[in-house]
């Protein structure tokens, strides 16, 4: 798949990454812009990207990346000969809608069509199209050259064999490609981080700590422990007797700070079975002790990263 043609439309940070991604994998990608200022930035941007991850040991040879993307004016002409088409254009609900009709129109009838929507479904702007089912979001972590994970989004009507081809693209390119099985607003991404920064404003206005402050624990302290491991294998690491016995020690307490807010979530026992039971196919709880010294040893690897 290495080197078939990419199109990116949308020239902005979030466009600009994705073509470095797929350059970087060796494809040849074509950007487009409606704003011929912005087009005319993408090479400067994409070098400086490429060079910066060169200087940091995590690209060999930033000028054959830079070498392998091309902006061009006409739309028809970039999309034409792409297998995957990656639009990255504003959060707009009728933009997406409008720029969709076109691509489904003068793109490949076999490229894949995917949104860098991080908030809205595909559903909402590409259902009526006639090649809805190779329609998808696919939604990156900001910038996708450093965070791998990628959420991938259909709708209902997007076909298996698009999620599936799109799965072995990100694949391919270095990419930690995510299946997300039903199309919520905010998907995985930003439900997460939104849970996090609603209860940081509230910390802040009711007065318990300063934003620095809140900042602080989450760069220091949760920050560092989520660069190693998810928040179900932590808590399955903190507590001896793992994930059950950090529900039945803690679930109180998070319930009690969640009923302040009037947000009453309860762990029910055969919820945090199934999420055990999925933990603990990977982290398997007989290895408790060796997986906490794992744990600790990737953590030692992320401080003398950070204090290096």
């Amino acid at each position: 798949m290495s080197g078939s043609a990419v199109a990116v439309v949308g020239a902005g940070s979030i466009g600009v990454a994705w073509a470095v991604v797929f350059a970087r994998a060796g494809h040849q990608v074509r950007v487009h812009d409606v704003d011929a200022a912005r087009r005319d930035l993408v090479p400067r941007e994409v070098r400086e990207r490429a060079d910066e991850l060169a200087a940091h040991g995590l690209l060999a040879d930033p000028e054959a990346l830079a070498s392998r993307v091309e902006v061009g004016d006409d739309l028809a002409e970039v999309v034409g000969p792409a297998v995957h088409v990656q639009e990255c254009v504003v959060e707009s609900e009728e933009v997406k809608r409008e720029l969709f009709a076109v691509l489904d129109r003068v793109a490949s009838p076999t490229a894949v069509l995917a949104s860098s929507s991080s908030m809205m479904p595909v559903s909402r702007f590409a259902a009526d199209l006639p090649g809805r089912d190779r329609c998808l979001v696919v939604h990156p972590g900001n910038p996708p050259y450093l965070l791998p994970v990628a959420e991938l989004v259909p709708a209902e009507f997007t076909s298996a064999d698009a999620v599936e081809r799109t799965h072995a693209l990100l694949l391919a390119a270095g990419m930690a490609p995510v299946r997300v099985e039903r199309e919520v607003e905010g998907f995985l991404f930003n439900r997460l981080q939104g849970a996090l920064l609603r209860e940081a404003y509230r910390l802040v206005r009711d007065g318990v700590a300063s934003a620095t402050d809140v900042d602080r624990v989450v760069s220091q302290g949760l920050g560092r422990r989520w660069a190693v491991l998810g928040p179900f294998a932590t808590a399955d690491l903190n507590t001896r007797g793992g994930l059950t016995r950090h529900a039945e020690l803690m679930g109180p307490a998070y319930l009690r700070m969640g009923a302040e807010h009037g947000e009453v979530e309860e762990w029910p026992a055969e919820l945090v079975a199934r999420v055990a039971d999925d933990l603990h196919a990977e982290q398997h709880p007989d290895e408790w002790a060796a997986n906490v010294l794992s744990r600790d040893r990737a953590l030692m690897r992320v401080a003398g990263a950070v204090t290096g």
